[in-house]
């Protein structure tokens, strides 16, 4: 179960890395997600039929989840349209492109394709185990994906892409467009998603029409719950909060899966779970705020010391009795 676990957790963390771009750093909420994860998992099925090689489907996925991230930039910029609206849109016409994708079938199967994981599967079969070696790719790849996007949060671009989600007038004060640097952060976005799902079609064997229904919910809760756990401001860290909440949130979800019979749980119950999981987050982390601001306006017993000290000297200074400077 362990195994398991760590694949999923970090093959789905490269999706909440692309969640995480647009609603935390470009604060887009980007609905294409439900449509551009089905999209990514489609195109590797399809070329890995046709015999493509499996770093190659990789690619050519990004290039495609980047593509679907562009109409919903498109039609966000260009025709002003709101941008969870724009989402929406090109999420439900993606729904009819996956299906014109797989050749107007709602489900194809890997069954017969030696796909990367069979084959790094049959490699450490016989030292760690056929799972370990997957989940031991799945967290490479992950981490890789990670150091490149903070590399790129430290270049010039993308501080200027976390800028523009902060304060947009900066942006536009430096003379630059944000429209181009909106358009880029959703394309990235989406093309991570896309990579997300391409990799969950190879590991579960089988791409889906319906395989991203509701797969930006399940994005959030991990992002969420990564934020519970570490909170820092710098990016490397917020990455990787980023995937330490997806494997949190896929452990969970196997326990409810293995013992929430006890309880009656069904599997049809995991989306309950997950939105319910959502809020208590977002409760949690309010509390949290609360008791800071609450702590601050209060003050600690040695904060009050400093800031009493600091009133007296200006006191003195102003009735003439302050010394030295």
């Amino acid at each position: 179960m362990t195994e398991s676990i760590l694949i999923e957790g970090f093959i789905y963390g490269i999706m909440v890395l692309g969640v995480f771009t647009t609603f935390r750093v470009l604060n887009f909420a980007d609905m294409t997600v439900d449509g551009s994860f089905p999209l990514g998992s489609a195109l590797m099925v399809v070329f890995l039929l046709k015999g493509f090689p499996a770093p190659v489907c990789l690619v050519i996925a990004f290039m495609g989840g980047a593509a679907a991230g562009s109409v919903t930039a498109f039609i966000h910029t260009r025709l002003k349209v709101p941008d969870l609206l724009s989402g929406i849109l090109t999420m439900t016409m993606l729904y009819s492109i996956n299906l014109r994708i797989m050749s107007n079938r709602a489900n194809l199967s890997l069954l017969r394709v030696d796909t990367l994981f069979n084959r790094i599967g049959s490699f450490f079969e016989s030292s760690i185990g056929g799972l370990w070696g997957v989940a031991l790719y799945c967290i490479v790849v992950a981490l890789i994906v990670k150091f490149l996007l903070d590399i790129f949060f430290h270049t010039d671009y993308g501080l200027t892409m976390g800028a523009l989600g902060a304060n947009p007038q900066l942006v536009i004060s430096q003379g630059m467009n944000p429209d181009v640097i909106k358009i880029s952060g959703i394309c990235l976005s989406n093309g991570m998603v896309a990579v997300s799902g391409a990799l969950t079609s190879m590991f579960q064997g089988f791409a889906d029409v319906s395989l991203g229904t509701g797969i930006i919910v399940s994005g959030l809760a991990s992002l969420m719950l990564g934020e519970l756990i570490i909170r820092s401001n710098r990016i490397g860290l917020q990455t990787l909060r980023v995937l330490v909440g997806s494997v949190i949130y896929r452990a969970l979800m196997y326990l409810a899966r293995d013992y929430g019979y006890h309880i009656r749980m069904t599997p049809n119950d995991f989306k309950l779970i997950t939105g319910l999981l959502i809020v208590f987050c977002i409760v949690l982390s309010k509390n949290q705020l609360f008791a800071r601001k609450r702590r601050r306006k209060t003050g600690s017993p040695e904060i009050n010391g400093r800031t009493d000290g600091g009133n007296g000297a200006e006191n003195g200074s102003a009735d003439g009795k302050g010394g030295g400077l």
